[in-house]
């Protein structure tokens, strides 16, 4: 966790990509598992299962703390877009085209507002489907090197 607290000390800010507008069905549920448990401890435990240093596991945690908290029900401030821990876009991968959470969840059927889906959607964007930063995450030595990649190949910020 230092390394969690120092990657938020050096936090670097948070992406915001418009598309589509939402509509209620794209709204979470009023209550979830979100808040009842400590999604940064189970995230970064999530990734460091997965292989990843402390120091690449706080660099991920790091970025989606600054996009959402770790809240899988969160909303884009103002009713924006971005849905879930990742601020996945409605009509871009949170339910448009053969690669989304949606459709992920749908197919496993589980909640796709759930901390664990949205963990393992990420691990599967990662993994699988490829071209969203696994070898630059994987290579990272220092937090800086971590954040940049995941921001810039995973989150796919603008400037």
């Amino acid at each position: 966790m230092k390394l969690l607290a120092l990657f938020l000390a050096t936090s670097v800010a948070a992406c915001v990509v418009g598309e589509d507008l939402p509509t209620e069905d794209d709204l979470p549920l009023p209550r979830s598992e979100a808040a009842l448990g400590n999604n940064a401890r189970t995230s970064f435990n999530f990734f460091k299962a997965k292989g990843f240093t402390d120091i690449q596991a706080a660099g991920i945690i790091g970025n989606l703390m600054q996009e959402s908290s770790i809240r899988p029900t969160a909303v884009e401030y103002g009713g924006g877009p971005g849905r879930g821990i990742a601020q996945w876009s409605i009509g871009g991968r949170w339910n448009s085209g053969t690669n989304n959470v949606t459709r992920f969840a749908s197919s496993r059927g589980v909640d796709r507002w759930a901390l664990q889906t949205q963990l393992d959607f990420i691990w599967h964007e990662l993994s699988v489907v490829g071209g969203y930063g696994l070898t630059e995450i994987k290579a990272a030595t220092t937090i800086q090197q971590a954040v940049t990649a995941f921001q810039n190949k995973f989150e796919k910020c603008g400037t």
